[in-house]
């Protein structure tokens, strides 16, 4: 099997360069029989990974601890969840799940494109075949997920405690696929690139795979901040990590994006602007997993050193080098005539909203790297802490929510200041209604007075737009409400669906300054019987339960939570120790709701005496925040669903099209 393994590699990489070659050859001299080849070439790779994907799994399940993967992160105790989770727990196996995930994306889009887009999707598929190369070629020869021991341990070291967790099942694959579908619509520009055919053809044809990038980039980002403030212990979900900031940076660029090809669709605007940020997107994904793998950043989430750093970063300085040099050869063609007519306009407010994205990614970027700079250049390491990145991204984040409220309500090409007044009367007399209730209630920072109204502005901003297209859509057809709504979003779900996004925003934005703002931490030891107060609770220590299994050892609080006098809740907080890694961890327990958690830490016991000590997070709005995230999800999904139209266009287009048919000037000629 090992063999097997390691063979399925070695053609998978053959297969990514010949696809690479086939498709770039038939592209450049318009031979159909090429591109055909490397199509084919595209089914045999993702077969030969899917192959090498259940040769790691199947040792991963047996406890093949021969192969030092399986040695290093699994056991014969491990749980069976976790056996699949494993995969992505050690440095080889996420790789090849990363290239697994490319090569069935690469499927997907030689079988979208088999009718369309003749002249651009073989380029495109021919650079996702090189970008698969580069995998594999970490796979082969740098990386190995198929290396054996001299001699197999009786037993493996285990999987790390703090992987060991439901949201390490799905928050790296969610990760993983935001930032490998990001590759689709980098490599479609490339081929636009290429080819020369720089009109908004390449963005409708790549549309719902950046949705779908930034799908699960917001996934990925929501469940790692979960399992963060679920397995740490520390009560947070959020502490300006490298790594966080790694996975946060091409979200912003990919929402960047997202805002501003709809100026390029409407007013064949910002054509250089939105390449450069799929280029940015994608360039962001590699870096991500450079910071990861490299070694040169210290992190709680990132793999230890290893010799894949320097490849991953001439690599790329490459992709890098080559995207600039194509967007510089077009650079003529890309400058269009249109431009932007009003600063009162949607376009205004798309494009001063993208300027923001890009400041608060550049922001993240600096601070993430500036400590390894600092040691090059000066050999001191300058720590930049969650202070720097909440001081310069607050004011930042102050300004998108304005934005994201104002930019519905204002008309295309331009509009009057007594017309946006007039426009916005509603929204900003929610956001200032909701300012001034909250200065009654006694709070008096600036920015949660400002971040609350702001955060209403925009909610009352979408609110508006709903109940406007309702009306119109009922003054039509004579509709009842409810039916009207579903009509209104079922015919433009883009659109209504992007404010389904912007709703979640709020909400999570709400949740975040609620629960960085008005956090209390309350730490106590207790003996059996004894009580103490957490805000309006009253929590009271009932004793301690032991057990263990051949995995691990567990120590269980009994806590009993009270208000006004009354039960409300039992919590088991616990301390674990691994048996096979000898490492200990923690099992918090947290009481959830719409106004506050309630979160407890079992801190430690001491044997002599029998005091439990306690640490206690009391969180106001944080579950607005994973609230916020799920509208987001689901606006998404309302985005990308076909509409009538598009499921029409689509049955419509399905006849294969050759390059004689399109009436377009070759490649060679156009080069």
């Amino acid at each position: 099997m090992v063999a097997l393994g390691r063979l399925s590699l070695a053609l998978a990489l053959v297969l990514a360069l010949y696809s690479a070659a086939a498709n770039f050859y038939g592209a450049r001299r318009r031979e159909e029989g090429f591109i055909a080849s490397g199509r084919h070439a595209i089914w045999a790779m993702a077969a030969m990974v899917s192959v090498a994907m259940a040769v790691l799994w199947g040792g991963l399940f047996t406890h093949d601890f021969s192969l030092a993967y399986v040695a290093s992160y699994s056991s014969s105790s491990l749980p069976p969840v976790y056996q699949v989770t494993a995969l992505w727990g050690g440095q080889e196996g996420s790789l090849l799940f990363w290239s697994w995930l490319l090569s069935l994306f690469t499927v997907l889009v030689a079988l979208q494109n088999r009718g369309r887009n003749p002249e651009v999707a073989p380029y495109a598929l021919g650079v996702l075949g090189l970008l698969a190369a580069f995998f594999f070629g970490m796979l082969n020869f740098v990386t190995p997920p198929f290396a054996l021991l001299s001699s197999a341990p009786a037993e493996g070291a285990d999987l790390n405690p703090l992987l060991q967790n439901y949201w390490m099942a799905i928050h790296p694959p969610s990760l993983y696929t935001g930032y490998v579908s990001a590759s689709v619509p980098f490599a479609f520009a490339c081929g636009a690139l290429i080819t020369g055919r720089l009109d908004d053809g390449w963005i409708r044809s790549t549309r719902r795979w950046a949705v779908f990038s930034w799908f699960f980039l917001t996934l990925g980002n929501l469940f790692g901040a979960r399992w963060a403030y679920e397995v740490l212990g520390w009560g947070g979900y959020w502490a300006w990590d490298p790594v966080e900031n790694a996975a946060l940076m091409p979200w912003l660029v990919m929402t960047a994006y997202l805002h501003s090809v709809m100026i390029q669709e409407r007013k064949d605007m910002l054509k250089v602007w939105n390449l450069a940020l799929v280029g940015l997107a994608f360039a962001l994904t590699l870096f991500g997993t450079f910071v990861t793998r490299s070694g040169i950043i210290s992190s709680v989430h990132s793999f230890t050193e290893s010799g894949l750093g320097p490849y991953f970063l001439t690599f790329l300085l490459a992709v890098v080098g080559a995207y600039t040099a194509l967007v510089a050869w077009r650079f003529r063609m890309l400058r269009g005539p249109a431009q932007l007519e009003s600063y009162l306009s949607r376009e205004a407010a798309f494009l001063f909203n993208n300027l923001v994205l890009v400041g608060i990614a550049f922001a993240v970027f600096w601070g993430t790297l500036f400590p390894v700079l600092s040691e090059a250049v000066r050999g001191v390491k300058i720590t930049v802490g969650p202070p720097f990145f909440d001081k310069v991204n607050g004011p930042l984040a102050l300004a998108l929510m304005l934005l994201m409220g104002a930019g519905p309500l204002i008309a295309w090409r331009r509009t009057t200041m007594r017309a946006l007044a007039r426009t916005c009367l509603s929204p900003a007399g929610a956001g200032v209604a909701t300012g001034l209730a909250a200065a009654l209630a006694g709070l008096r920072s600036w920015y949660v007075l400002a971040g609350f109204s702001l955060s209403a502005f925009a909610l009352g901003s979408v609110f508006e737009e709903f109940r406007k297209g309702v009306g119109a859509r009922r003054h039509m057809v004579a509709e009842p409400p409810a039916r009207a709504l579903v009509s209104l979003v079922a015919k433009n779900n883009r659109r209504y669906g992007g404010y389904l996004v912007h709703v979640g925003v709020a909400l999570a934005f709400i949740g975040i300054i609620a629960s960085s703002f008005f956090r209390t931490e309350v730490k106590r030891s207790v003996g059996v019987g004894q009580s103490f107060a957490v805000g309006p609770y009253r929590l009271k220590y009932l004793g301690l339960d032991e057990s263990e299994t051949i995995h691990l050892e567990r120590a269980a609080a009994r806590v009993e939570v009270m208000r006004g006098g009354r039960t409300i809740a039992a919590l088991r907080p616990a301390k674990l120790f691994y048996r096979r890694p000898e490492q200990p961890a923690t099992e918090v327990a947290i009481r959830s709701t719409l106004a506050a958690d309630l979160y407890v830490v079992l801190a430690g016991v001491d044997d002599r005496s029998g005091l439990a000590t306690f640490q206690v997070f009391l969180t106001p709005l944080v579950s607005w925040l994973w609230l916020g995230g799920l509208v987001m999800a689901l606006g998404t999904v309302v985005a990308m669903w076909p509409n009538v139209r598009e499921r029409a266009a689509i049955a419509a287009g399905l006849r294969p099209l050759r390059f004689e048919e399109t009436g377009t000037a070759t490649v060679a000629a156009d080069g």
